[in-house]
């Protein structure tokens, strides 16, 4: 299962990858920001979860049953618009550098490969969540970059030159 998820996390980093170059692509009609702002806040996202996540104390994990978690994570996506992330993880730039992409992209690849290696107790607190396992941060991941890749996805489909 672990593996599973390792794999489809990883899926979705190269297709962050991949649209890096149409960062600068954008249409109000869809999102009121690029799609680089997309793949800014999905990599700032991915590697603040995983910074906390390696570094709690598995002993401290407490689990508790939680029905919003527990909706969205049956469901495997978020309703767009309804929820406020924190302001660790959006950007307050109007350009977003393909430099500033490539090198959150190369922490997030390395926070992956650390991630195997932690117990499965790690934990992550989520503000809407509560505490996440490891196997429950894996799949909120998945979950939070797969519906701002939507976005990108719709995004481009209404661009004329893509």
């Amino acid at each position: 299962m672990i593996n599973s998820s390792l794999q489809k996390l990883q899926s979705l980093l190269l297709e962050i990858e991949s649209n890096i170059t149409n960062k600068n692509i954008e249409d109000s009609n869809i999102s009121k920001v690029t799609v680089g702002w997309h793949l800014d806040h999905s990599l700032k996202v991915f590697n603040v979860v995983c910074e906390v996540l390696a570094g709690s104390n598995p002993s401290e994990y407490k689990s508790k049953f939680n029905t919003t978690r527990w909706l969205i994570f049956i469901l495997g996506s978020f309703p767009r618009g309804k929820a406020k992330a924190p302001k660790k993880v959006v950007s307050e730039k109007i350009i977003i550098s393909d430099k500033d992409l490539h090198e959150q992209l190369e922490h997030a690849k390395t926070a992956l490969s650390i991630i195997k290696t932690l117990d499965p107790h790690a934990y992550f607190k989520h503000h809407i969540f509560g505490n996440l396992s490891k196997k429950q941060t894996m799949r909120f991941l998945e979950i939070h970059t797969k519906h701002h890749l939507k976005i990108v996805q719709e995004i481009l489909r209404s661009h004329p030159l893509k």
